[in-house]
């Protein structure tokens, strides 16, 4: 009987492969976690720490460090950071050399609300809680607080932050009721009656235009408020 040696050799480099890659996953799956990395990404890291980050992952799991890769489950951790509320999104991956890396985006505040409870309000409309770590320096919103009230908060505020002059100027909003609200500026001591949320583009441009001609006038500080609630028009109120 003549022996096929071209396919004992085959057979034995099938063998050799699935013997090797056997052994380097029982060394994958067996190799401890060296260290851990927190990873805050973009410019927005202010609410969250290092060591908070660290502590949850304690009460949660206990010390990484020095667990096995079998031990540790990348999509359950990820879950539990996204969980936290000041967390926006988070990865969670393993480096060449076995490190565990958490990449966390923070949530980013745009509005605060002060009332019976006190919570930020964020870039996408939801609410967020204050921080321990850090206070944010944007528009407070007071006023009768309601959930259409805060649905048109975060529009004004999102049309606001999109123009340099009014993310600059703008320190409050101040809500009389639903469909009804006024803004305080920095330095002058009028207050814009805003209305509705409705054409907000067009109100701006109105009390642009009205503002620069006052400044240039120098009469600023003569009007108690500016009423941007009629049509086209900006009607104000001397003190």
């Amino acid at each position: 009987m003549q022996i096929n040696w071209n396919y004992i050799k085959f057979s034995a480099l099938v063998l050799a492969i699935v013997g090797l890659y056997g052994f380097a996953d029982y060394r994958s799956k067996g190799r401890e976690t060296q260290e851990i990395e927190i990873k805050f990404l973009g410019d927005n890291n202010l609410y969250l720490t290092e060591d908070s980050v660290n502590k949850l992952l304690i009460q949660n799991y206990g010390t990484l460090k020095n667990r096995t890769k079998e031990q540790v489950v990348l999509n359950s951790i990820e879950e539990v950071l996204k969980a936290d509320p000041m967390v926006k999104s988070a990865q969670v991956y393993r480096s060449i050399k076995g490190g565990l890396i958490s990449e966390i985006v923070q949530r980013k505040p745009i509005g605060r609300v002060e009332g019976v409870s006190k919570f930020y309000l964020d870039d996408t409309g939801k609410r967020m809680p204050l921080s321990r770590h850090h206070s944010a320096r944007v528009p407070i919103i007071t006023g009768e607080i309601t959930g259409k009230s805060l649905e048109d908060a975060y529009v004004i505020l999102d049309f606001i932050n999109k123009d340099d002059f009014l993310r600059k100027n703008v320190i409050g909003i101040h809500v009389e009721k639903e469909g009804k609200y006024q803004l305080r500026f920095r330095v002058e001591n009028f207050v814009v009656n805003l209305g509705g949320v409705q054409h907000l583009d067009e109100k701006f441009k109105n009390f642009m235009a009205f503002y620069v001609k006052a400044a240039k006038d120098n009469t600023l500080e003569e009007y108690a408020t500016v009423s941007l609630e009629f049509d086209n028009q900006v009607v104000c109120t001397k003190i």
